[in-house]
């Protein structure tokens, strides 16, 4: 697999995934809940400022700052090791894999660098709700409590400090825990409960990819390295 193809898969997922946070950003209150196919697949806003799916390196500024800089470092390196894979011939599992994990880490670190900067809060307000579907949601919202784009560094925080978007929610299962089973007995219990967005998805199927299939992806295709086109 070349190289310039691999970039341009990467791209194709960052473009979507930045559209998507994009018409969620300008269009949801943070905490609206939209369902989309059912009560299964929902839209629900939310932001975030840790890992995926929700998950902190700590609450404070400067954990926040460390993180956003680990995956501006993360995803220079991720472009060099992406090449180096295609130079050596790896096969175009392996291959396909770096660029998903690229590609959703760049995502993220794109929020993490500049929403800060270039939107409005998305605070939770009195204005959120849950809509049964996106025209309903937009004939009956107050669009005055929705972020907006805003001139460059007048945003609601600073470089390295935007929190993360996500929207996507598939509570596929909602139930109680029977009384005996330990700890979470007699609890409402929800599969799967944790709200992600098109970069956090790319990250997981690329490693869990890499991870259940290593056997089979990671191996030379070629015993000379690749010749790569830019």
């Amino acid at each position: 697999m070349k190289y310039r193809n691999a970039i341009i898969l990467v791209f194709i997922i960052i473009i979507a995934d930045q559209a998507l946070k994009y018409f969620v950003k300008t269009h949801f209150c943070n905490g609206d809940d939209v369902r989309i196919m059912g009560s299964w697949f929902r839209l629900h806003f939310i932001e975030n400022e840790g890992m995926a799916y929700g998950m902190k390196l700590s609450e404070s500024v400067i954990g926040k700052v460390i993180l956003s800089s680990f995956r501006l470092v993360a995803v220079i390196f991720g472009f060099f090791l992406l090449k180096k894979l295609v130079v050596k011939g790896y096969s175009k599992g392996a291959i396909i894999c770096g660029a998903l994990i690229l590609a959703g880490a760049m995502g993220n670190l794109v929020d993490s660098l500049f929403y800060g900067l270039i939107f409005t809060d998305s605070p939770y307000s009195c204005f959120s709700g849950n809509y049964d579907s996106l025209k309903s949601m937009m004939q009956n919202h107050n669009q005055t409590a929705v972020a907006r784009l805003t001139s460059f560094g007048h945003g609601y925080g600073k470089f390295l400090q935007g929190k993360v978007v996500d929207m996507l929610y598939f509570p596929m299962l909602e139930t109680t825990t029977p009384k005996w089973v330990p700890f979470i007995g007699g609890k409402n219990f929800i599969f799967f409960e944790p709200v992600f967005n098109i970069a956090d998805a790319a990250i997981s199927v690329g490693v869990l990819t890499l991870v259940f299939f290593q056997k089979r992806l990671i191996h030379r295709e070629t015993s000379t390295p690749a010749v790569t086109e830019q």
